[in-house]
């Protein structure tokens, strides 16, 4: 019980760290998990699903009067409904593809191999796009064109690669259209919410027969690690990409690839 409780909290934390940064939580995950011999077992694959909700809640918490603002605002204010609309916007071309490829790209695609390549590409990505000079005319992340909403969600598809991020990718795409840096991140961050739990319900009807009870204790731990690092890694992530940007997370990205693919070739 020991040992898969340190399990859960290495996950949860992993969840937790990565989920939000542009460097891809389920790529950190598969490799964690591969090195770690889990990769096999189906209960750390479902406990990976459900950790999630931990890093979702995290948001929530975090934005909850903003998002509540919102909310009481969708039947009265332009504003708001136009932010709503925006989201969902950024959201239907993952539900579209998730749903007629997802199959393919879970069987196919999720392996270290890809992994390693889509993170050290991903991380050439966001130090070319950091590198720019750009001269950003969206400083509000719930004020961006629709258009632009939509695109961002187009470029988020990218990101059932596993590897690639969905972060790094719906950052990149909003700071191309035109957003700063900090309204980039934010935005991913409320992408976040529709994208990752709309995941977690189709994961968790997929996978319901693996459910049981008997880890019950693991999960729970999981959970919380992951939702109090999510909190803690957010709050802080917001300031740093405003005043260094976002080259610490691209070498992240090169580093971890290029090790997973040595460890890798070594048969590790």
């Amino acid at each position: 019980m020991l040992t898969d409780l340190f399990k859960a909290v290495v996950l949860g934390i992993v969840e937790g760290v990565t989920e939000f940064l542009p460097v891809s939580s389920t790529g950190h995950l598969l490799l964690v998990e591969r090195f770690m011999d889990l990769d096999q077992q189906e209960f750390w694959k479902t406990f990976a699903v459900l950790i999630q909700l931990g890093a979702i809640l995290a948001i929530l918490a975090i934005y909850f009067a903003r998002l509540w603002r919102i909310a009481l605002g969708m039947f009265s204010d332009p504003a708001a409904q136009r932010f709503v609309i925006g989201v969902l916007l950024a959201f239907f071309p993952a539900v579209v593809l998730g749903l007629l490829f997802g199959g393919f790209i879970k069987d196919v695609l999720f392996n270290p191999w890809v992994v390693c390549f889509s993170l050290i590409a991903g991380g050439a990505v966001l130090l070319w796009v950091d590198q720019q000079d750009f001269d950003p005319r969206h400083h509000d992340a719930t004020a961006f064109p629709l258009p632009m909403y939509l695109g961002i969600g187009i470029a988020q598809c990218a990101a059932m690669i596993p590897g690639v991020s969905r972060s790094g990718a719906s950052i990149v795409a909003a700071m191309l259209f035109g957003a700063d840096k900090r309204a980039a991140a934010e935005f991913s961050f409320f992408l976040a919410i529709p994208t990752m739990l709309g995941a977690f319900v189709y994961d968790v009807y997929k996978n319901r027969a693996d459910m049981t009870m008997d880890h019950s204790l693991i999960i729970a731990v999981g959970f919380v690690v992951s939702f109090i690092t999510a909190i803690i890694v957010v709050k802080t992530f917001l300031d740093f990409v405003t005043r260094h940007g976002f080259a610490f997370f691209a070498w992240w990205r090169v580093i971890v690839g290029t090790l997973g693919l040595i460890a890798l070739a070594l048969g590790k």
